[in-house]
């Protein structure tokens, strides 16, 4: 039996894949757990009309991101706090603080778009990746200085 899969089944396939599968294995497992459904003509047609509003949807998204990385090229985070005489900070600066920082800027970005391995420590200049998409890395600059 033609099936379309609906979902990721393990060691079968990926959303979207056409497969040939036994009668009784499509009957009593993939269709029951709505996990595929039948191939028929207009299951099929469903499938390409999906396929194709998800790509257009990517390019929009991925288009979105290519101008946020545009107006972000050159930006400059600086961010304030109190710190030992070694230049150690007392606490941290997290992705969540670069975050807030920007949206006063103008960019409303989430805290998962930031790259730190870990947490700012001390004081001085990093370059943090951001990555806004797949393909998308904007290098940003925080500026980490002693506040007085």
């Amino acid at each position: 039996m033609e099936v379309i899969l609906k979902e990721s089944v393990e060691g079968l396939g990926l959303p979207g894949d056409v497969l040939n599968v036994a009668d009784g294995y499509a009957r009593n497992y993939l269709l029951p757990m709505q996990l595929a459904v039948h191939a028929t003509e207009r299951n099929r047609r469903h499938l390409e009309h999906e396929k194709r509003v998800i790509d257009h949807q990517e390019t929009k998204n991925k288009e979105r991101a290519r101008e946020i990385a545009a107006q972000m090229a050159g930006v400059t985070c600086t961010l304030s706090r109190r710190a030992g005489e070694n230049d150690r900070l007392f606490g941290s600066v997290t992705s969540m603080d670069i975050a807030e920082n920007l949206r006063t800027q103008g960019f409303d970005l989430e805290r998962r778009f930031f790259e730190l391995a870990e947490p700012i420590r001390e004081l001085g200049v990093f370059m943090v990746p951001v990555k806004l998409y797949t393909e998308v890395v904007v290098e940003l600059r925080v500026v980490v200085e002693r506040e007085d």
